[in-house]
């Protein structure tokens, strides 16, 4: 593992993470990476222009290094090779959440235990507390727009995002999609699993699967399909007056 002061060598003089991949500097030898790049016309130390001139000799050293994990200022503790880092970050539990509502609408982000209080008082969100399954009826169906309809359910002492996201630019797609999210880490929503029932004129669609964690930013169920996935003929079929109603069961693994 690389000593105290070679990982502040190898930090970004703008977000001060460990630089991976592409490492950048200055005229003057200050190291930037990639990432921050697009954010800078000058140099935050010197002040001078700064390109897109790279240090492959630092670059070749970080590849020698195991460096600490990008979160160990949050608790992470794990040290890791130069092509490992990607992966491990990306999944790391350390990692701050963000806000779990899709798209460009909030930058918040923070602690879990943050999540839920966020979610309440700057969105408006009250979980509902029951121990059975519940209805919820969604309106407005027929009418796109980049802004979720969301729900928060409080079950087993955890708090359980549904959210129905509309046909727009975000997806590129004319379909609709239900999902449920643990508000937790993925080692958390491996112990759950949900059951959501879709009802009108007299039928319904029915869809189970795993829950996932909202950490999963890029929200993997959509992109993956693995969701409640509406066509607009399944939304004009069982849509009552612009509203859809779903039965929803959360059960623990």
């Amino acid at each position: 593992m690389a000593t105290a002061d070679d990982a502040r060598i190898l930090q970004c003089r703008v977000c001060c993470n460990y630089i991976q991949a592409r490492i950048l500097q200055c005229p003057n030898g200050h190291l930037i990476c990639f990432r921050c790049r697009s954010k800078l016309t000058h140099c935050l130390l010197c002040r001078e222009r700064v390109g897109y001139n790279r240090n492959v000799g630092m670059e070749l050293i970080a590849r020698t290094l195991k460096l600490p994990c990008n979160y160990s200022k949050f608790g992470c503790a794990v040290a890791l090779q130069h092509n490992e880092r990607g992966e491990h970050e990306e999944t790391c539990e350390f990692r701050p959440y963000t806000c779990p509502i899709l798209g460009p609408f909030c930058t918040w982000e923070g602690s879990l235990e943050e999540v839920a209080p966020h979610l309440m008082t700057s969105h408006c969100l009250i979980p509902t507390d029951e121990d059975k399954d519940i209805n919820l009826s969604i309106g407005d169906i027929n009418e796109p727009g980049p802004v979720p309809s969301l729900h928060m359910l409080s079950r087993f002492g955890h708090n359980f995002l549904v959210g129905l996201y509309k046909p727009n630019a975000v997806f590129r797609t004319e379909q609709s999609f239900v999902t449920i999210q643990l508000i937790g880490s993925r080692k958390e929503a491996k112990n759950f699993s949900y059951r959501l029932k879709l009802n009108g004129q007299g039928s319904c669609v029915t869809w189970e699967s795993t829950i996932r964690s909202i950490h999963e930013r890029d929200f993997s169920a959509i992109r993956e399909r693995d969701c409640l996935v509406l066509n607009p003929c399944t939304v004009k079929d069982f849509a009552d007056n612009g509203k859809l109603s779903f039965d929803v069961s959360i059960s623990m693994v």
